[in-house]
């Protein structure tokens, strides 16, 4: 017996099927990246961070306790109803968080030298960067199955190539960090070193080299954060006391740092500006921003990713804006890891 099942039982049927298989991969691709993408990412950092802590610093004990805790330190901002004074204000609490924070890694690793010390602390910074991605991305996707909403879980999957990228990009510096190498970040102080090098070197305000060299007839003033171990040191302060030293008789500030480029541009070019080229939350950049006002200092800013285009990009400006004899400040600004004086 023959028996007929009909054209549109069987298209329902198959197509109940289909429905059923992109739910279920649906469901896989969220469950992968939510549960384990940010997961696997903060895991490898933080072994790598446990691995190099007790090779570096060989502890007597147990660091992974001591190393929970940092991963879950935070920076409780100042009030800023009343904006005066709040730079000074966030300027004390970043210094009194790094000194703990370096104090921290020193109680786990006794054994790391200076600069041992500043790369495990920039290595426990990218591993906290990544617990805090994982912690977040938890937290909506555990809501979102709390309230049944899955609206909330549409928006973190529209979000998470971002966010992946991200994370990547923190796990790459963590390697970087681990093996105490140069990172892009490290094209202002790369620059610096090549101006200073054979040149006597001091050392002014905290953790930042200075040394006198000429160009074009022109005096400079190089100076970038003490090397080689993973620093940024404190060149608001730096440029600040230059000036100060100078009795303000500074032509112009050039400041190198490398930046983000966008999408479908090519790494290396150079890009020329007006004020002070600094990341970070604002108290650096505030000081040199007063200081060049208040001695009416032009400050011009190379924001570059390639270090042989450099120098001569600073020949000609200085050529261009400035006359011989004068004084002008090259600050190398960035993460020196792995970049010596």
């Amino acid at each position: 017996m023959l028996t007929v099942v009909p054209l549109d039982l069987l298209s329902d049927l198959f197509g109940n099927v289909g429905n059923i298989t992109q739910i279920a991969f649906t469901l896989l691709f969220i469950l992968l990246f939510f549960g384990f993408g940010q997961k696997l990412q903060m895991r490898q950092s933080k072994d790598l961070t446990l691995k190099t802590v007790k090779e570096i610093g060989k502890p007597t004990s147990d660091p992974m306790p001591q190393l929970n805790v940092l991963m879950e330190q935070f920076l409780i901002t100042p009030v800023d109803m009343d904006p005066s004074g709040i730079v000074s204000k966030f300027d004390h609490l970043l210094d009194v968080h790094e000194m703990k924070f370096k104090e921290d890694v020193h109680r786990i690793a006794p054994s790391a030298d200076p600069a041992q010390l500043n790369n495990l602390s920039n290595l426990v910074e990218a591993s906290w960067a990544l617990n805090t991605i994982y912690r977040i991305i938890r937290h909506f996707y555990l809501l979102g199955k709390k309230t049944n909403s899955i609206f909330n879980i549409i928006q973190l999957q529209a979000l998470l190539p971002l966010i992946m990228q991200e994370a990547e990009a923190y796990l790459g510096a963590a390697r970087a960090f681990a093996e105490g190498q140069p990172i892009g970040d490290g094209i202002g102080p790369l620059v610096a070193s090549r101006l200073m090098k054979d040149k006597s070197q001091r050392k002014v305000e905290k953790d930042v080299i200075v040394a006198e060299t000429t160009m074009e007839d022109r005096r400079i003033i190089a100076l970038k954060a003490e090397g080689p171990g993973g620093n940024v040191g404190k060149p608001g302060d730096a440029i600040r006391s230059l000036i100060e030293e100078n009795g303000g008789k500074v032509s112009m500030v050039v400041m190198i740092d490398a930046a983000l480029k966008f999408e479908g541009e090519n790494s290396g070019e150079v890009s020329e500006g007006i004020g002070a080229a600094i990341g970070g939350i604002g108290t650096e950049r505030f000081k040199i921003e007063e200081e060049a006002t208040k001695n009416k200092i032009p400050v011009r800013k190379e924001i570059l990713e390639a270090g042989e285009k450099v120098i001569e990009r600073i020949k000609s400006l200085i050529v261009e804006r400035s006359k011989p004899g004068d004084t002008i400040i090259v600050a190398g600004i960035g993460n020196t890891i792995g970049i010596g004086q």
